[in-house]
C-alpha cells in the first residue's frame, strides 16, 4: 500500500499518513515504532517533550530500513526557546534521531511569555546547517504566522495544529494553504470523542469501515497530514488501511458540518507552559 505524499514549500516531500508517539511511554516507544515501520509507516512524529526521541531513534536504527526512507519529525521543548538553547537542543534531537531530522517544529508559540521570532531564527540556522531538512511550527495561529512572515526569512513548511471533526479549523487551514504552508492534524480523532458520533458511525456502517478509518480518511481527502498513535498492533494496522476507499462529497460535508469549535488541547493564544 502506497501512502500519498505532499510536497512542502521547500521541495521536500512528506508522507500524508504517519505514526505518532505522543503519550507513549519511553519503555514502550521502540516496540511501538518498530511495529509501525513493519506495517509500512514511513513517517514518525515525536517531540523532545514526549521524552521518547531516543527510543524512536533506536527503533529506526534497528528496523533495517535506511534512515533516508523514513521521515522523522520532532519539536522544540518549550523550555528551550532562547536562541542558543534552541540550537543546542535541536542538535541533541538530531543526534537522537539518526543525525538529522526531516522536520523540526517550534512546539508552541508561547506568546504570553516569550518572543518566538528569535526562536524561529535559530531553527533557520539549524536548517542551514542541515540538522533539519525542513522546519515548521506547531499550534501557531494566523497572527503568529503573520509575525514570522514580517520578521523572518524562511516560511514555515508545516503548521501542526489540532484538527478533528469537532474542530475543523477551516479558516486557519485556508490561511496555511494561501501561504504555501502544509497543515498537519494532531488529535485527529479528538482523543476518541468523535468515534461515537451518529454521523460518523452511520458513514462507517454504510461503507463497512470503522469510525476511526472514516475520520482518518476525511483528513486525508481534505489534504491534512495526519499521524494517529496506538500501541495496539491491530489498531495501528487499522489506521494504515485507509487507502482502499473514498468518502463521497456528501459524506465529507456531513462530517465537516460537525464542527463545534471544541478543543481537546490548550488554546495556543494563552497556553504558556514552560517546564521547570
Amino acid at each position: 500500500m502506497t501512502v500519498p505524499t505532499i510536497t512542502l514549500n521547500d521541495g521536500k516531500t512528506i508522507p500524508q499518513l504517519g505514526f505518532g508517539v505522543f503519550q507513549i511511554e519511553p519503555e514502550n516507544t521502540k516496540a511501538a515504532t518498530l511495529t509501525a515501520l513493519e506495517i509500512g509507516y514511513r513517517h514518525i512524529d515525536t517531540a523532545e517533550m514526549y521524552g521518547n526521541e531516543k527510543e524512536v531513534g533506536e527503533a529506526i536504527a534497528e528496523s533495517g530500513i535506511p534512515r533516508e526512507e523514513i521521515f522523522v519529525t520532532s519539536k522544540l521543548n518549550n523550555g528551550f526557546h532562547a536562541p542558543d538553547a534552541a540550537i543546542e537542543n535541536g542538535k541533541k534531537s538530531a543526534d537522537r534521531l539518526g543525525g538529522y531530522m526531516d522536520l523540526f517544529l517550534i512546539h508552541w508559540p508561547l506568546p504570553t511569555v516569550i518572543d518566538f521570532v528569535p526562536t524561529w531564527k535559530s531553527l533557520e540556522e539549524l536548517y542551514h546547517q542541515g540538522l533539519s531538512r525542513s522546519i515548521g511550527v506547531s499550534n501557531f495561529q494566523a497572527h503568529h504566522l503573520r509575525k514570522l512572515h514580517e520578521q523572518t526569512t524562511i516560511v514555515p513548511a508545516v503548521n501542526q495544529i489540532e484538527i478533528h471533526p469537532y474542530l475543523v479549523q477551516d479558516e486557519l487551514r485556508a490561511f496555511d494553504r494561501e501561504h504555501g504552508i502544509a497543515t498537519e492534524a494532531w488529535s485527529p480523532i479528538a482523543q476518541g470523542l468523535v468515534l461515537d458520533d451518529p454521523t460518523i458511525t452511520r458513514v462507517a456502517d454504510a461503507i463497512g469501515k470503522t469510525p476511526a478509518q472514516v475520520v482518518l480518511r476525511w483528513h486525508i481527502q481534505r489534504g491534512d497530514i495526519v499521524f494517529p498513535k496506538s500501541v495496539t498492533r491491530s489498531r495501528v494496522e487499522e489506521n494504515f488501511a485507509i487507502f482502499d476507499f473514498e468518502l463521497s462529497d456528501e459524506e465529507m460535508s456531513a462530517i465537516t458540518a460537525l464542527d463545534r469549535g471544541h478543543r481537546t488541547g490548550p488554546d495556543p493564544d494563552v497556553f504558556d507552559y514552560v517546564p521547570a
